[in-house]
């Protein structure tokens, strides 16, 4: 199997920073080289971005710097205050500026689709500039808000047609502009307000009723509800 090398990879990270930082600098978007703790330990590029830059970063990433695949959105809940992980390690509680962050992977892989009847052959030593394939992850950071929203990247990268849909269901991050947003992970008859992933939900704890023990019902007791969790 290819693979790039460690020199191609440090040269695609640093020209991809330098681009990034040169480009949005101004308008508050900050590129830096961060590296994988395992594996091969390739470095990746990781942006920081408010959240009202998003669409015009992304845009520009897609049209511009060839990253062709968004692979993951995932959301954070950083509230004040959570009475059941205050104290435990590896975890840290908000502040004003930060109670909410969506993190956003993708990808530049360089694949192109060839003409019909034409083969290419890629030799990954030999490439070189814009055609090494390249992680990217993007960091959009919101205050503290009951209604956290960013842009939806929908009609950018068709990835994220998924991924913000299951991001609202689970963490109720919206995606302003998605369409056809709808529940993909829990009961379609789920509550208003109900994801599961942030963190004031007391799922089976100190006899709460959480709908992940009846996903019919919503309100039958769990069978060791009883028990000192």
């Amino acid at each position: 199997m290819q693979s790039i090398s460690p020199e191609q990879n440090i040269t695609a990270v640093e020209n991809a920073i330098l681009e990034t930082n040169k480009r949005f600098d101004l308008v508050g978007i900050k590129a830096e080289a961060c590296q994988h703790r395992s594996g091969k330990k390739y470095s990746f590029v990781h942006i920081d971005c408010p959240p009202n830059q998003w669409p015009s970063l992304a845009k520009w990433l897609k049209f511009e710097q060839g990253v062709d695949y968004l692979g993951m959105i995932t959301g954070i809940h950083y509230p004040l205050e959570f009475e059941f992980i205050s104290g435990k390690p590896g975890y840290k509680p908000g502040t004003p500026e930060k109670g909410w962050e969506v993190v956003i992977h993708l990808t530049r892989k360089g694949i192109k689709n060839p003409n019909v009847g034409e083969q290419t052959v890629i030799n990954a030593s030999k490439l070189s500039g814009m055609d090494i394939p390249l992680e990217y992850q993007v960091s959009i950071i919101l205050p503290q808000t009951d209604e956290p929203k960013i842009p939806s990247v929908q009609s950018i990268w068709e990835g994220a047609d998924w991924n913000e849909k299951e991001t609202w269901d689970l963490v109720g991050i919206e995606f302003e502009g998605h369409e056809n947003m709808m529940r993909v992970l829990n009961p379609h008859d789920s509550p208003p307000g109900f994801h599961p992933l942030q963190k004031p939900h007391k799922i089976r704890y100190h006899d709460h009723n959480e709908m992940y023990d009846d996903a019919q019902g919503f309100m039958r007791k769990p069978l060791d509800s009883d028990k000192k969790k």
